[in-house]
Order: structure tokens, then C-alpha cells, then sequence
């Protein structure tokens, strides 16, 4: 065979990952054969100008999958074919757990790209390779390269933190549940956008805190009722969900950013920054993590972007010494993230099958709130072309819960604003989810419906005898 060069093209993955998987497609495909030859390490780093360790590193990647061998004075040769098509023909979707899915729950499309859902599944192939391992207890938090690739991962939004302070967590709601519990008695005070993520509604009525909700405007939370509520009491956090937020879609400008931050200085006010669509813009503000580090806890979450069942979060502590007894609520609460979905997720980002998911859900997101403008009212909704709900404001006669139950059949989760309201009454306001595995033909019949309903009369809407 001519002299094997690694391919690292397409590759987001760091260069000795990259040379032990470009070994392995390579094996796979059959351009390299059981007993074939690689050249030898230093050679190969003079070759393709990068560091001899780096080579090093690649080669002893590929010896612990198997897939090489090398022998004192002979070389390394290749020892075997890799099938990492394990999952074969024989794997077909059990049927008894097709069609599950919470259409109240904001959610990703779940992507439909054969291509995409082959890469997907070679992912969760390789990873079965380990399976014994990740079916271990093992340390909370996530192994050195498992929070190497978070680290990655989350740089995309700025943020290089030290891995000390740095946390895998089965999702963002233990997390967030695990640092009220560290900063908040019962009886405290939590503020929150007066209209917010339901869950952090749920999570201070369990730690039974005193959720207060601060005025709002296009932009956010209004910084001088932030100030004043600071004035007031002894507030024990600010919880924000800044980016796309859940329902509104607000996503909070840099200037408002940094007046918030101002005053949460001011105050010493930690803030919770709940990060969960900041992966969809492909150009955002930045986070709250970046602006004042040494106040916030960032909860980058991998459920809108790479898919919710994952159940994992990316967690930032401000220092070290705030996160010791967070880890030991986490612990108690949670013990670990599953190792298996987290190394699943750490084989995507490295290999660059998050980017190719998070690229689809993207341009799906987009496609489907442009149905959605086509078809509603126009200034019926707030919406962003990457957030996948809108918010719908109801006309004159309609109530929130009129067309929740017009639309409880419809295949697309309505929910009306009181799960979301945390000060004031409720908006006669609905919001209308766009994602999970509904089709964009069933989404446009789905919405043209709705449209038909809210431009009439509940009493002409009405199907009930």
C-alpha cells in the first residue's frame, strides 16, 4: 500500500483523537487491511508537520480500540478489521417506543436526515465499545476528556473556564435545583423575569423559596426594577434565562447585559444564567458567565441543541470554592450523569456530529417559524427565527385557555401563559411549541387551524355540543 497519511478534514476533533479515528474509518472502509503497516511516529509528525507526542498520543489511542499493534523492532501494524456498524438491519426501531414525545415540552425537530441519523447512530456504535466502563460508578463531574470536549464545546459561546470549576450534571433542572440549595434557605428570596421558564417555578416551590418576578420589556428585565427589588431585601439570586428565552424568545442585548451585571455587582446578587438555546444563534450577546464571572453559575444545556433524552448540562461555577458545596448537592441528589450519555455526547462534539445536528436544527427551526409567519396573524406572536416556539398574544373574546383546549388535539403542545407567570396576572397569551417530530405538512395544517380559529369568534371555533 502507498504511505498511510491521516485525513482531518471535517474533523472538530483534537489531532490525536483525529489520527486514531481517521485509523479506524480507514480500517472500517478497507483502504487500510489487517497486517498493513503505519509509518513509523516521528516520521509521520515530520510529514504532516505536527508535534511527535501528538502522534504518539494517536497511535496509543487506536492501540487502546484495538484496532493497531505495535512490536518492538518491527513497527506498528494494523490487527484488524473495526466494525463499528454494529448497529445493523437486525436494529430496527422497536415500535412499542415509536411516537413518544411530550408536546408540551419546547423541543428541538428531531432531525430526519438519514445521513445525519447514521452518523448518530456510528456514534453511539463506538462508544458501546466502552460499555462495561461506562456502566461504573465513576467521579462526578465527567472524566478529563469528557470536560476537555464541554470545554470545547462551550468556548463557542466564550467561555474557557478551568476544568475545576467545570461540571457534567444530569440535566439543567438538578443543577439549578442543587445551587438554589446551596445559596437559599426556605423563606429566601430568588428573582426571575416576571413571565419565565416554568421550571424554575417548580424548582423554588420545591426548596419552598420565594420566587419574585421583576417588570420586564422587549429587552429584558428593566434594570431599575432590578435595583429596586435589591434596594428592598436581601435577595438570595437572580435566575435568567437570557438567550431565546422560554417563552417570550427575548433574547437580552449586551447593553442590558451589562447593566444587569452592574448591579448584581453592586449588590453581590449571584446570578443563575440558564443557558439553554445559547448554542442556536450562530452570533449571540454574551453570556452573563463572561461579563461577571466571579457572580454567575452558567447552565450551558446540551437538550435543545443536541436532543433532551441526553439529560446532560454543562455547569460553571464562579470560583472553586462556591462549587465544593454544590458538588456535594449534586451528589446527594444525583450522584453522576449517566457515563454513557455522556461519552456519546463527548464522541459527537469531538467527531463533529454536534455540529452537523445543531446545523439542522437550525436551518429546520428556521424553516418552521417561517411557516408560522406565513400563516398567523401578523403581530399576533413574538417569535425569533431560531427559537422553537412563539408566543402568542390571544384577540379580543379569546382566553388562554379557550384555545388551549381548541388546540389539545392538534399535535403541537399549547400552553397557556399561567404555567409561566410569576408576578402580575396572567396574559391572555399562549405558548405554541414547533418542535419535536411533527412534519412541516402536519405543522402548516396544524397552524393554518389555529390562524382560522383566532381570526373568528371562540363560539365559530367551538366544536363542542
Amino acid at each position: 500500500m502507498s504511505i498511510w497519511t491521516p485525513d482531518f478534514s471535517g474533523s472538530m476533533a483534537p489531532r490525536y483523537q483525529a489520527i486514531a479515528d481517521s485509523i479506524e474509518t480507514d480500517v472500517q472502509s478497507g483502504k487500510l487491511k489487517a497486517g498493513d503497516r503505519l509509518p513509523p511516529q516521528r516520521q509521520l509528525a515530520a510529514r504532516i508537520g505536527i508535534d511527535f507526542t501528538t502522534v504518539a498520543r494517536g497511535y496509543a489511542e487506536a492501540r487502546k480500540r484495538g484496532i493497531i499493534d505495535s512490536q518492538v523492532g518491527r513497527g506498528t501494524f494494523v490487527t484488524k478489521r473495526v466494525e463499528i456498524q454494529s448497529i445493523t438491519v437486525k436494529d430496527r426501531p422497536d415500535p412499542r417506543r415509536e411516537g413518544f414525545a411530550d408536546y408540551s415540552m419546547n423541543m428541538p425537530p428531531d432531525p430526519d436526515d438519514p445521513e445525519l441519523i447514521k452518523r448518530m447512530k456510528e456514534g453511539l456504535a463506538t462508544v458501546s465499545s466502552n460499555i462495561l466502563t461506562l456502566l461504573r460508578y465513576q467521579e462526578f463531574g465527567g472524566s478529563g476528556v469528557d470536560k476537555e470536549a464541554a470545554t470545547t464545546w462551550l468556548s463557542r459561546r466564550g467561555l474557557v473556564p478551568s476544568l475545576e470549576r467545570m461540571f457534567i450534571t444530569p440535566g439543567a433542572h438538578p443543577a439549578l435545583l442543587a445551587i438554589l440549595s446551596t445559596l437559599a434557605a426556605p423563606g429566601d428570596e430568588i428573582l426571575s423575569e416576571a413571565v419565565t421558564y416554568p421550571g424554575i417555578r417548580s424548582i423554588a416551590a420545591q426548596l419552598r423559596l420565594t420566587l419574585t418576578g421583576i417588570s420586564m420589556d422587549k429587552m429584558g428585565i428593566l434594570p431599575e426594577a432590578l435595583e429596586e427589588k435589591c434596594r428592598a431585601g436581601t435577595p438570595k439570586a437572580l435566575y435568567l434565562n437570557p438567550t431565546l428565552q422560554n417563552p417570550t424568545t427575548i433574547t437580552v442585548p449586551v447593553e442590558r447585559r451589562q447593566q444587569l451585571c452592574a448591579i448584581a455587582q453592586k449588590y453581590g446578587l449571584p446570578i443563575l444564567e440558564d443557558d439553554a438555546y445559547g448554542f442556536m444563534p450562530v452570533r449571540t450577546p454574551a453570556p452573563f458567565a463572561a461579563l461577571a464571572p466571579n457572580l454567575t453559575w452558567h447552565i450551558g444545556g446540551v437538550a435543545k441543541c443536541l436532543g433532551a433524552g441526553l439529560r446532560l448540562a454543562y455547569v460553571v461555577a464562579p470560583d472553586t470554592k462556591a462549587a465544593w458545596p454544590f458538588v456535594g448537592a449534586m451528589r446527594a441528589s444525583s450522584v453522576m450523569a449517566s457515563p454513557l450519555t455522556i461519552a456519546l455526547a463527548t464522541r459527537w462534539i469531538e467527531d463533529g456530529t454536534a455540529d452537523a445536528i445543531l446545523h439542522f436544527v437550525r436551518e429546520e427551526t428556521a424553516a418552521r417559524q417561517e411557516i408560522a409567519r406565513q400563516i398567523l396573524p401578523e403581530g399576533s406572536f413574538r417569535s425569533d427565527a431560531l427559537s422553537f416556539n412563539l408566543w402568542l398574544k390571544l384577540p379580543h373574546g379569546w382566553t388562554r385557555a379557550g384555545l388551549s383546549s381548541h388546540m389539545r388535539t392538534s399535535g403541537i403542545g399549547v400552553v397557556e401563559s399561567d404555567a409561566f407567570t410569576v408576578a402580575g396576572p396572567p396574559q391572555e397569551a399562549v405558548r405554541v411549541c414547533l418542535g419535536g417530530p411533527v412534519k412541516r405538512e402536519k405543522l402548516r395544517s396544524t397552524l393554518e387551524f389555529m390562524a382560522h380559529a383566532i381570526e373568528n369568534s371562540p363560539e365559530m371555533a367551538s366544536a363542542f355540543f
